[in-house]
């Protein structure tokens, strides 16, 4: 695809506010489901039930949010708002933002609006990183639409990507904590490191199972660490209650990328909301390729070597690799893991009381591993 004419910018919208309503109305495409008081989910409930029951919770909370990220996210110049909206409007859940205002609510939060502006800087580092990512990966799709950078091109989404960055940062500053500052400018200097050891592992299957989930840790954990540690901070809370829900989100992040490693060979594309098998085209380096090339015979790693290491491929290796993978459990092992870091988010929580929110941050784990996407 073409990046976006001029013709094309100028006839969108020059600010946010026709999205408004998509951005504010996402959360109510999720089920408001109820759940009881405390104790386990019901019997059944799934991944949507979860997100929905947390939506129903913080649904002030998350509205207020919403209203921050339109409002920031708004600029002078048109094509900011416009790629930023499209990139917003193409939907997600808010998984982030809401660990954010649920981690503030649980630790009983009451001080104000703090833990909804530091929720929306979440979101405006998170969405940074989407532009910035696609623009690596050559993305064509993201969450089943188009990139932006498929649509306004690479400039216009890393310039963006940037403009968002500089507003989260304007959202730390205006919170007026250092130790927020420092809980989230570490975690977007981790997340950009974990993308370049991700560029330098690329095409190599020497690398270890430990460097990898360096990988993960950094591109995608550590924010979900700093999103839930935060809310401890603005709760003032203990710091054992601070560490426990960093750990919390760093085992619920590492268990959403091995999930994502292993959809990219498992997924029905159409769920998904991106191709699948981008990661083998790319030669990203991910544990069902590792553990595969690793149980794999000489012919076998012959196939990988090629593959991956030099790439060189044609348009059968893709339904190869994932017999192969198939053969050697590749995918069963990788969900495994994630329902392994899963289970410690879990027991990670036991340090609060039963209430409502802490029921669905214990079923935010389960669905972390059981989702489509």
């Amino acid at each position: 695809m073409v990046p976006l004419s001029a013709q094309r910018a100028r006839a969108l919208p020059l600010s946010l506010e026709s999205h408004l309503g998509a951005v504010a109305s996402l959360p109510q495409s999720i089920p408001n489901t109820v759940i009881p008081a405390a104790g386990p989910l019901p019997a059944g409930a799934d991944g949507e039930d979860v997100l929905g029951a947390l939506v129903a919770l913080l649904r002030d909370d998350l509205e207020s949010c919403n209203r921050t990220i339109v409002t920031h996210m708004d600029s002078p110049v048109a094509l900011i708002p416009q790629l930023a909206a499209h990139i917003v409007a193409a939907g997600g859940k808010r998984l982030r933002p809401l660990l954010t205002l649920a981690s503030a609510r649980m630790c009983g939060y009451q001080g104000g609006l703090r833990h909804v502006h530091l929720a929306a800087c979440v979101e405006f580092i998170h969405t940074a990183t989407l532009l910035h990512d696609d623009v690596v990966d050559e993305s064509a799709l993201r969450r089943g639409l188009a990139s932006a950078n498929a649509v306004f091109g690479n400039k216009a989404s890393v310039l963006v990507g940037d403009f968002l960055f500089a507003r989260a940062f304007v959202l730390m500053v205006a919170d007026g904590s250092l130790k927020v500052l420092d809980i989230l400018s570490r975690a977007a200097a981790t997340i950009a490191e974990g993308e370049v050891l991700q560029l330098v592992t690329q095409h190599d299957l020497a690398t270890p199972e430990a460097r990898y989930l360096d990988v993960i840790r950094g591109k995608t954990a550590a924010l979900f660490a700093a999103a839930c540690q935060v809310g401890a901070v603005v709760a003032e809370r203990p710091l054992a209650e601070e560490a426990a829900l960093a750990e919390y989100g760093m085992n619920i992040g590492i268990a959403f990328q091995l999930v994502d490693d292993a959809l990219d060979y498992a997924a029905d594309e159409a769920k998904l909301g991106k191709t699948v098998g981008d990661d083998f085209r790319e030669g990203k380096i991910t544990l069902p390729v590792l553990v595969a090339y690793a149980a794999g015979d000489a012919d076998e790693r012959a196939f990988w070597q090629r593959t991956v290491e030099d790439s060189e491929q044609t348009e059968e290796d893709l339904a190869h690799a994932m017999d192969l993978m198939a053969r050697h459990d590749a995918i069963r092992v990788t969900l495994d893991r994630a329902a392994n870091s899963a289970a410690e988010a879990k027991a990670s929580l036991s340090v609060f009381p039963d209430s409502p929110i802490k029921t669905c941050l214990l079923g935010v784990a389960d669905y972390t591993v059981s989702r489509a996407r």
